[in-house]
C-alpha cells in the first residue's frame, strides 16, 4: 500500500484516537464504525476499481455517497436501520475531518450532510411462545462440545434475559452459586452493571458446564468462548440462532411463524412470558437493566400484540383452513488498513 491519502491519515486518528480516547466511545461502537468503512472501501474498490489508499475526500462526492447507500441496502442487504447506523458514521466522521483540514474535508462534509436518514417500517417484535422456547432448547446435541455449549447458552439467554453481548461479556467471577440458584453480574450498555438472579434449575447447569469446562477457578475465564477465540462474540452468537430456528421451523412448520429471530427475540419472549406470568412491571424494568419504564413498557403491549396473534393463527387453524450486526461476506482482508481490522 503506498502513501495513504488525507482521509486515510484522518480517518485512522478517527478510529484509533478519536473515538476511544477523545470521546470514549464504546468498543461496540467503535466497531461498528470501523464495519461502516470497511464496507465503503471495499464499495471504492470492487465497484470503482479504487483501493483504499487512494480514496480522497474529492471522490467522495454526494452522488458516490448515495450511491453506496444504495449498495449496501440493496446488494449487501443491509436493513434501513443498519444503513442509517452506516450513515452516523460517515456523518460523524464527516465532522471530526472537517475540524482537522477544512480545505480537504469541506466537500465531502457538505455532501454527507446533504445524504438522507431512510425511514423505514418497524418491525414487530419477535418473540417465542414458552412452547417454542421448549423446542429451541431441545435441539443442540449435548453429546458435543458445541452443542452442549450451544444448550446451556440458550438456556442462560432465556433465564436471565440478557443481551447477547452481555452473555458473551460473562465470566466466571461474576457468578455467585447459591443454594437454590445462581446469581450474576450482567455488564449492559454503557458499562453499567447489574445484579439478578437465574432459577435453581439453570443455575445448576450452569454450574456443572463451567466444572466440565474446568474453569471454576479461573475467574477472569469468559463462560462462553467460541471455536477460535476465547470470549464469544455476538456474531458467533446470531450464528447459534441461524443454526437452530431454521431448524425448529423445519421440523415444526405450524410454529415459528415471524420470518426471523434474532438473538434478542430471547430477551424480548423473557419480559413477554415475565409480564404475562404476572411479575410486575417494576420488577421486569430492573431484570432487564432498563434505564426508565418507558422502555419497559413496550412489553405491555408486545404481550397483547403476542396473544391477540396467537388467537388470530388459532381461529385461521380451526375455523378455517390455514430471516447487519455484522454482514456476511466481509470485504477481503488485503483491501482493508489495518487500523479497521476486526478483532
Amino acid at each position: 500500500m503506498s502513501e495513504p491519502s488525507m482521509f486515510l491519515k484522518l480517518l485512522d486518528d478517527f478510529i484509533t484516537s478519536y473515538l476511544p480516547c477523545s470521546i470514549g466511545a464504546s468498543p461496540n461502537t467503535v466497531t461498528s464504525y470501523k464495519y461502516a468503512f470497511r464496507l465503503l472501501i471495499e464499495f471504492m474498490y470492487s465497484l470503482k476499481g479504487i483501493p483504499a489508499d487512494k480514496v480522497t475526500f474529492d471522490l467522495l462526492d454526494y452522488n458516490t455517497l448515495l450511491e453506496f447507500l444504495d449498495w449496501i441496502e440493496k446488494v449487501r442487504g443491509c436493513s434501513v436501520s443498519t444503513k442509517n447506523q452506516r450513515l452516523s458514521a460517515i456523518l460523524s466522521f464527516s465532522a471530526y475531518a472537517q475540524n482537522r483540514d477544512l480545505s480537504a474535508a469541506s466537500i465531502f462534509r457538505t455532501s454527507v450532510l446533504k445524504l438522507p436518514m431512510k425511514k423505514g417500517q418497524k418491525k414487530p417484535r419477535a418473540v417465542f411462545t414458552t412452547q417454542e422456547i421448549s423446542i429451541l432448547l431441545r435441539l443442540p446435541d449435548e453429546q458435543t462440545e458445541i452443542g452442549l455449549r450451544n444448550k446451556v447458552l440458550l438456556s442462560l439467554m432465556y433465564a436471565s434475559g440478557a443481551r447477547a453481548q452481555e452473555v458473551c461479556n460473562l465470566t466466571v467471577g461474576d457468578m455467585e452459586f447459591l443454594g437454590k440458584g445462581a446469581r450474576l453480574k450482567l455488564k449492559g450498555k454503557g458499562g453499567k452493571a447489574r445484579r439478578i438472579g437465574i432459577p435453581d434449575s439453570c443455575g445448576k447447569t450452569l454450574q456443572k458446564y463451567i466444572a466440565h469446562r474446568r474453569i471454576g477457578d479461573k475467574p477472569d475465564r469468559h463462560v462462553f468462548s467460541s471455536q477460535t477465540h476465547e470470549q464469544m462474540t455476538i456474531s458467533c452468537i446470531e450464528g447459534i440462532f441461524d443454526k437452530y430456528v431454521p431448524q425448529a421451523k423445519d421440523e415444526n412448520p405450524v410454529l415459528f411463524k415471524e420470518s426471523s429471530y434474532p438473538p434478542h427475540s430471547m430477551r424480548h419472549s423473557t419480559a413477554s412470558h415475565m409480564l404475562e406470568a404476572g411479575v410486575p412491571i417494576v420488577v421486569i424494568k430492573n431484570f432487564l437493566g432498563h434505564k426508565s419504564l418507558q422502555s419497559t413498557q413496550v412489553y405491555a403491549e408486545l404481550s397483547a400484540n403476542t396473544v391477540d396473534k396467537y388467537l388470530k393463527e388459532w381461529n385461521e387453524k380451526w375455523f378455517s383452513h390455514n430471516s447487519g450486526g455484522l454482514e456476511a461476506n466481509e470485504p477481503n482482508e488485503k483491501k482493508i488498513p489495518d487500523f479497521l481490522s476486526i478483532k
